[in-house]
C-alpha cells in the first residue's frame, strides 16, 4: 500500500516523510485515531515506505522488490501482530497461525475493523488477544539480524489487546536492536498501557474531511459522484463507516429527503403514510442510513442559520436544501426537536421495534414539531 492509497490524512503523511527525511524518525511510533480513520492502511504505507529501494520523497515506488513483497505481507523484515484467537485446544493465540488470513483480509478490507477481522477468522464469540508467548517470540525475532541488510519493522495492529503482558516488550521498546523500528497502531488510547504510551512518539490521526471520502468513493468508482456526496456527509470522518453505507444504500437519497419534508410542510397525511409504509420495506439499514442522512442535513442547517459561511464546501444539491431548511420559520430549538426525534427512531429501530410504526409516528411528531404544537402526551 502506498500513501496515495491511504484516504487523507496528509497531515500526517506530511509529518512522517519530514520526519524520515531530517532521520529523525522515532523507534517506536503510536498512530491512533478513532476507527476508520485509517491507522492500518496509513502503517501499511509508512512499512512500504520504508522497505522501498527507490522512495521518492513523497511516496514508495509501488514496483520495486521491497514495494512488491511489503504489499503482499511478505516481506522477510515485516513482523505483524495483531489479535487473534487459539487455533485450537490447547494451543495459545498467536498471530503467525493467522498470517495467510490476515493476508487476504488486508487485501480485502484494508479499513476493516477489529471485530471484521476476528469475525473473518471465525472467532465468533471469542475475544482476541496479543499473549504474553507472542510478546516473547517477538523480542526473539526482532533481535535476530535482518534478512535483507536493511531496517526491520515492527507492525502491531491493536496494542490494547496486550493486557499487562505488553510490559515484557517495554525494554525492547526502550532499546531496541539497530534499524529496527516498531509502529503500533490503536484506536482507543485509554485500553493501552500508561508505560508503553510513555515509551512511543503519537500520532493523532483527525477525522476524515467528507470532501475527500466522497472524492475516494467516486474515484475508485465504488458510487456514483452523488451518492459519495451523501454517504461522505453521514459517515461522520470515518471511510470504513462510508464503505458500510455505500454496501447498504441503495437510492438517492436526497430525492427521499425532499419528498419528505415537502408532505411535512404542506400537511400531506397520505403522502407521509406511503412513506413510512415504503421505507418500512426496504431493511434496517436503510432506514437507519436514511434517518441519519436527515440527522446530517437538519444539523448543518443549524450551522447555517448562524453561521452562513458553514455552507461553504457542501455539495451543490445539499447545500441548496440546507439553505432552504435554515431560511424557514421553524424555531432553533424544534430543529433540535426534530433531530432528537429522528435519533430516538433509529434507537428503537435499532432494537428491532416495529419499522412501519416508528417510521408512521416519526412523521406525525416532525409534522407536530414543524407547526410549534406540543406533542401529544
Amino acid at each position: 500500500m502506498t500513501f496515495k492509497d491511504v484516504v487523507g490524512q496528509q497531515s500526517a503523511k506530511n509529518g512522517l516523510l519530514q520526519m524520515w527525511d531530517k532521520n529523525l524518525f522515532p523507534h517506536a511510533l503510536l498512530i491512533t485515531g478513532a476507527e476508520g480513520t485509517g491507522g492500518l492502511p496509513l502503517a501499511l504505507a509508512l512499512a512500504q515506505y520504508i522497505f522501498c529501494e527507490q522512495k521518492t520523497a513523497t511516496d514508495s515506488c509501488g514496483h520495486c522488490a521491497g514495494c512488491s513483497k511489503a504489499s503482499k505481507l511478505e516481506h522477510a523484515d515485516l513482523h505483524i501482530s495483531f489479535p487473534s484467537i487459539s487455533p485450537k485446544s490447547g494451543t495459545k493465540a498467536n498471530s503467525r497461525y493467522y498470517l495467510q488470513e490476515f493476508r487476504e483480509f488486508i487485501k480485502q478490507s484494508p479499513y476493516g475493523t477489529t471485530y471484521d477481522w476476528l469475525q473473518f477468522i471465525e472467532a465468533d464469540n471469542k475475544q482476541g488477544n496479543i499473549t504474553a508467548d507472542e510478546c516473547r517470540e517477538i523480542i526473539d525475532v526482532l533481535n535476530l539480524k535482518s534478512y535483507e541488510g536493511a531496517h526491520k519493522v515492527l507492525l502491531m495492529w491493536r496494542p490494547e489487546y496486550l493486557g499487562n503482558e505488553g510490559n515484557i516488550l517495554l525494554k525492547l521498546i526502550e532499546e531496541p536492536p539497530k534499524d529496527t523500528i516498531m509502529l503500533f497502531v490503536a484506536e482507543n488510547t485509554e485500553d493501552i498501557l500508561q508505560t508503553i504510551r510513555s515509551r512511543t512518539q503519537e500520532v493523532k490521526l483527525a477525522p476524515i474531511p467528507a470532501g475527500e471520502i466522497a472524492l475516494s468513493l467516486s474515484s475508485r468508482n465504488l458510487t456514483d459522484p452523488a451518492r459519495a456526496s451523501q454517504v461522505a456527509l453521514i459517515s461522520m470522518g470515518s471511510y470504513t463507516e462510508a464503505l458500510r453505507l455505500v454496501r447498504h444504500s441503495e437510492n438517492d437519497l436526497l430525492v427521499d429527503v425532499r419528498g419528505l419534508f415537502n408532505s411535512l410542510f404542506t400537511n400531506n397525511g397520505i403522502a407521509l403514510s406511503k412513506w413510512a409504509d415504503d421505507y418500512s420495506k426496504t431493511g434496517r439499514e436503510q432506514q437507519k442510513n436514511f434517518l441519519q442522512y436527515i440527522i446530517q442535513l437538519l444539523e448543518q442547517a443549524i450551522r447555517v442559520r448562524y453561521r452562513p459561511q458553514a455552507g461553504e464546501g457542501l455539495p451543490d444539491a445539499e447545500g441548496q436544501f440546507i439553505q432552504k431548511l435554515a431560511g424557514t420559520s421553524i424555531p432553533f430549538e424544534n430543529l433540535g426537536k426534530m433531530v432528537d426525534a429522528v435519533s430516538d427512531t433509529i434507537f428503537y429501530i435499532e432494537r428491532n421495534a416495529h419499522g412501519k410504526t416508528q417510521l408512521h409516528a416519526l412523521a406525525i411528531k416532525m409534522q407536530y414539531i414543524i407547526q410549534n404544537r406540543a406533542l401529544p402526551v
